[in-house]
């Protein structure tokens, strides 16, 4: 049977560790946490439970994410956010992928809740994540704030049965704040690239994310809140480019 690191970065994370701990008690061999210096109860109530409890300064979702991994005992990971929980479904792919293990990495859906409703629409699910792997054949790339897994060539991939549960934003001004912080991030990281946008784009590119996920994607069907999503999305976008465009005009 193969051992199980499960690996959880934290930071302010009082309402949502606890009940991200639990859903791992039955197939983690050790759970590490890396924090970034919390000032709520995250630390106390990761005291509750039996984890290797680890302060890291922040320096970006992607580096964060790739010194945690390699904090961890054992080469076979489990990465979560601490706002997902695994469905009861998942836990028992994963216990049978302990017993016999025929593939480097898994992937399996994320359905969200947001606000109390479960977004299955609006380009929200299926949320495919690559978050069970050997450490050894792959590490975390992407642009920050979003991060994602990427394996080595010829490494060999299933797709599982189950979800991640992600209890994301509780209310909309919870979103907004979010997507301020992360226009921000994305903006300077396209910015350190040499990336530009110009006002065609900066003019188009929210109508068509807004019409993409609440018709193409079927946000209608999410009601009220697909609605909100995809009015909130189209705003992101529109957000990260008039930073970046205002971070090129101060340039030149």
């Amino acid at each position: 049977m193969d051992k199980l690191s499960v690996v959880i970065i934290t930071h302010n994370e009082e309402k949502n560790i606890g009940r991200c701990l639990q859903s791992v008690q039955t197939i983690a061999d050790e759970i590490v946490i890396v924090d970034s210096y919390s000032t709520d109860m995250t630390d106390k109530i990761c005291g509750d439970f039996n984890v290797k409890f680890i302060s890291h300064d922040f320096e970006g979702h992607i580096q964060q994410k790739n010194w945690a991994r390699n904090q961890a005992k054992y080469n076979f990971i489990l990465s979560l956010d601490a706002d997902e929980v695994l469905s009861s479904e998942l836990i028992d792919e994963i216990k049978q992928i302990k017993n016999i293990k025929k593939y480097d990495g898994y992937s399996f859906n994320r359905l969200t809740n947001y606000c109390g409703k479960w977004v299955r629409h609006t380009g929200w699910y299926p949320d495919t994540k690559l978050r069970l792997w050997d450490r050894t054949k792959g590490e975390w790339k992407g642009t920050n704030p979003h991060d994602r897994f990427k394996m080595q060539k010829n490494c060999t991939i299933s797709h599982i049965k189950g979800d991640i549960l992600h209890y994301s934003y509780h209310t909309i001004g919870q979103h907004l704040n979010q997507i301020v912080k992360f226009s921000e991030i994305s903006a300077y990281e396209n910015y350190k690239k040499g990336k530009k946008i110009n006002m065609v784009l900066l003019l188009f590119r929210p109508l068509f994310i807004f019409f993409k996920k609440y018709f193409i994607k079927l946000g209608i069907l999410d009601g009220y809140y697909g609605f909100v999503i995809s009015m909130l999305t189209a705003y992101g976008i529109f957000q990260k480019d008039i930073l970046l465009r205002e971070m090129t005009k101060k340039k030149s």
